[in-house]
């Protein structure tokens, strides 16, 4: 029988195993508490990189074929929007945007579609077209936020306090930060927040945000002193969001 006894070279949690034949033959074993029983302890263990590749290229691939629909007319759904994009391309999903308190529709919304062919269709055979007398604007949504810009859109968004007293404020100056929109509208009433809307998934501004007040007299004195006024060289619209 093997005889089984600690080296006194080797770790606490290795013994070696000698055999008694002419020629010994010393294996090492691994004995962490971990295992029930004794294995090798130089073993191969694959590195899966792969599947983070394949999720990675996933992401990517749906991105291309998510498309952004701006200045879309208020009445139209999901329904009807799909059935308009469809004409040119398989469509996945299709949502329009709305404001949570009013209920109405923001203008815009996401379509996705089946195919990254299909989604380039679309933007070729849909952008700069008419929907309901407005020209719609299509196209492969923004990269993603780099990992700078992250820490400030979700710092605004956070700090956001939203209300049922609040304007909508349109034809924004690309320079235009949420600071400088609360400190214009601070002139005229008592403004609880305020917010830049961001292209999505990018940290470019998109042309309009959101002030909210803590009354609708204050909302009705921002739209009457700051409606078609001008900030930092822009004509801006405001009206109730």
């Amino acid at each position: 029988m093997a005889s089984l006894h600690s080296s006194l070279l080797l770790p606490p949690n290795l013994l070696s195993l000698t055999s008694p034949s002419s020629s010994p033959t010393h294996i090492l074993l691994n004995m962490r508490p971990s295992t029930t029983h004794l294995r090798p302890l130089f073993t191969t263990r694959r590195r899966f990189g792969r599947p983070f590749a394949v999720a990675e290229q996933a992401t990517v691939t749906e991105a291309a074929r998510r498309l952004y629909v701006g200045n879309i007319p208020r009445t139209v759904n999901n329904d009807e929007l799909a059935k308009i994009v469809q004409e040119h391309g398989g469509v996945e999903k299709a949502e329009v945007m709305y404001d949570k308190y009013s209920g109405r529709s923001r203008r815009f919304a996401f379509v996705t579609m089946k195919t990254v062919e299909d989604a380039n269709a679309v933007i070729e055979k849909l952008n700069g077209t008419e929907i309901g007398g407005r020209e719609i604007k299509v196209n492969v949504t923004e990269k993603p936020l780099s990992a700078s810009d992250l820490p400030l859109s979700q710092a605004e968004e956070s700090q956001f306090i939203d209300s049922p007293h609040k304007v909508y404020v349109g034809n924004l100056a690309k320079t235009v930060t949420t600071d400088t929109l609360k400190k214009f509208f601070s002139e005229k009433g008592k403004v609880l927040s305020a917010k830049v809307s961001r292209v999505p998934g990018t940290s470019k501004s998109s042309g309009y945000g959101f002030v909210t007040f803590s009354s609708e007299e204050d909302v009705e004195a921002a739209i009457s002193s700051f409606n078609n006024s001008s900030l930092e060289g822009q004509k801006i619209r405001v009206n109730k969001a």
